[in-house]
């Protein structure tokens, strides 16, 4: 492995020229940063998919706009605000949406489901594992990288599940008997918002 700190690059874009990227997160507020250059020389000039993942909440400045990400090269893109579909080459693309709030109540509803005494890392990806599940080849075709949010229920339950089991695995879970069917019992434990009818 080499040593970081040694590299010495004399353009800001020399380091991508340099190690060709699959896939780029962005954290911060610069606007509009990923350039086509950049985007180019990431990818190397190679057919290859370039994943891009946007971590800020702020739309108008983000790095870079859900329709230069196909037009520019190959690529599927998520941001944590939600962008608008794009139409590329007679096809429309759903850019995903990378919000904690896939991850964090279903993680959440997971420990209390089966009464963890303790949260380990392979939990948190146990629930990632079971969020990338919930992507379809239908979705995958569509440039998405995340499940519709509309199934937040179904993913979520699916998460629970995933959680519980992997709490139940390292020894940390005190609800016994273990449910045989960890899916369905989530899905038994959430709130159903049916209100009965008095007229």
């Amino acid at each position: 492995m080499e040593d970081v700190p040694t590299w010495n690059f004399f353009t800001p874009n020399a380091g991508l020229e340099t190690f060709h990227a699959n896939y780029a997160v962005s954290n911060c507020f610069h606007h509009r940063h990923f350039t086509q250059l950049i985007l180019v020389q990431s990818l190397g000039f190679k057919q290859l998919c370039l994943d891009i993942v946007l971590l800020h909440s702020c739309h108008g400045q983000s790095h870079l706009q859900i329709k230069h990400s196909f037009h520019w090269l190959q690529t599927t893109l998520s941001g944590y605000s939600p962008f608008d579909p794009v139409e590329f080459s007679g096809k429309v693309y759903v850019p995903g949406q990378a919000n904690n709030c896939y991850i964090f109540p279903g993680f959440g509803f997971g420990l209390v489901m089966c009464g963890a005494i303790r949260v380990h890392d392979d939990m948190l990806l146990a629930a990632s594992e079971a969020l990338a599940k919930q992507v379809a080849d239908e979705h995958y075709g569509r440039g998405m990288i995340y499940p519709p949010f509309a199934n937040i229920r179904k993913i979520s339950a699916h998460i629970a599940a995933g959680v519980a089991a992997k709490a139940y695995e390292l020894g940390v879970a005190t609800r016994l008997p273990r449910p045989a069917d960890p899916v369905k019992f989530a899905e038994s434990c959430m709130y159903t918002p049916n209100y009965r009818s008095y007229r």
